[in-house]
């Protein structure tokens, strides 16, 4: 990072660099993801690992000209969707609520920074946060944003087959940010997965929302709610660079709602 710190991760400062490094226009970075299954051939900490590896690229590509610092990862969020396979981990609502709200104070003690940009690596915690970041900027003064990363992997929710979960976009950003944690031999003796039209009624449906599960053979194969088959590094690289770039404009209107706010 010519010009700017030796490294933007807030955990690689000493006493004393902290008031000096970060300033109040300081744009913090938090990932969050979530511990759950992701078919045979992904990682529990799928949703982790892209959160925290997406995040360390957006603090390299913006971080000295928009002055991004990276948070630790919150490794476990709602996951209840997933609960039925072992190893997935869940907070309840009011965990996870409890746990934000102490996150979010303990950021406005212990830090300069006011902006906090929450990287989120899983969709089932979309909900939660849209409500809660309400409170955190009502309650402590945090101008704040959410990037949503499911949203901007995957955005075409009208294809016949949406890419939810462990799908082509996921796996395929996974073959680029952690190759080696893809069991691509198990990819190969994946499934067709089912048609897409319950999963725009059960999952999708802008009017009405149910309490889906994915192991529903409705809606998946193998916990899997897309076509991992046709994942690829390639198409892989193309959801990186959109993400990486896309998250450049919410970073600024981020900053205008700062300087709206303080007009």
């Amino acid at each position: 990072m010519p010009g700017g710190p030796a490294s933007r991760i807030i955990g690689h400062l000493v006493l004393g660099e902290v008031t000096t490094a970060v300033r109040p226009s300081s744009v913090l970075c938090l990932p969050m993801g979530a511990m759950e299954q992701h078919g045979p051939h992904l990682p529990l900490n799928t949703d982790c690992v892209i959160a925290e590896a997406l995040t360390r690229r957006i603090v390299e590509r913006w971080g000295d000209e928009q002055d991004l610092w990276q948070l630790p990862t919150v490794p476990v969020g709602l996951s209840r969707e997933h609960a039925w396979a072992p190893g997935t981990l869940s907070l309840t609502v009011s965990g996870m609520t409890a746990y934000l709200r102490d996150l979010g104070c303990e950021i406005v003690r212990a830090l300069p920074a006011r902006n906090l940009l929450i990287v989120n690596g899983h969709g089932g915690n979309r909900g939660i946060l849209e409500a809660l970041t309400r409170e955190l900027s009502a309650d402590f003064g945090l101008n704040i944003a959410t990037l949503h990363l499911g949203a901007m992997m995957s955005p075409d929710t009208r294809a016949d087959m949406p890419e939810i979960h462990a799908g082509r976009d996921e796996t395929s950003a996974m073959l680029v940010l952690a190759p080696e944690l893809v069991r691509r031999e198990a990819i190969a003796t994946l499934k067709a997965p089912p048609g897409g039209e319950v999963t725009q009624a059960l999952v999708l449906d802008p009017i009405a929302s149910y309490p889906w599960s994915s192991n529903d053979p409705r809606l998946a194969a193998s916990g899997i709610m897309g076509d991992a088959r046709t994942a690829s590094a390639a198409h892989g690289e193309i959801i990186v660079a959109r993400v990486i770039e896309g998250a450049g404009a919410v970073i600024q209107r981020l900053k205008d709602n700062a300087v709206r706010a303080s007009g």
